[in-house]
């Protein structure tokens, strides 16, 4: 089953589309959203000033300056994360690893490993 997205992510999808300017139909689309999601966003949108109403047309959307900034800034955002996420992949392998290596000791009350957990043999 396939992972939701976030509201950022939403936004940059959006903005990504309306970039070269777009109606709701193209951006709905493109941006993978149903109708009632395209338009709560859109809103959204809109009364922050990432995305403008164009002078050519009532229905057709255009970037605003400050919608190529937040653009650029959840580019960064976004690989920022994907690097933090490998990283922390990398350490909770570091860990498992750690983890196997601890050998198990007896103790008065049972079995523990060294980190203090218990044998689910037990």
């Amino acid at each position: 089953m396939g992972q939701y997205r976030r509201s950022l992510e939403i936004i940059a999808d959006i903005l990504s589309v309306v970039k070269g300017g777009a109606r709701k139909t193209r951006i709905m689309y493109q941006a993978n959203l149903s109708y009632r999601l395209l338009s709560r966003y859109l809103d959204f949108t809109l009364e922050s000033g990432l995305v403008s109403i164009s002078s050519e047309s009532e229905y057709y959307y255009a970037l605003t300056k400050k919608g190529m900034e937040f653009l650029e800034q959840y580019r960064k955002y976004s690989q920022r994360i994907r690097e933090v996420e490998e990283q922390l992949k990398d350490v909770r392998k570091e860990r498992a690893l750690l983890e196997r290596m601890c050998v198990l000791e007896p103790t008065n009350s049972g079995i523990r490993n060294v980190l203090g957990r218990r044998n689910r043999d037990e």
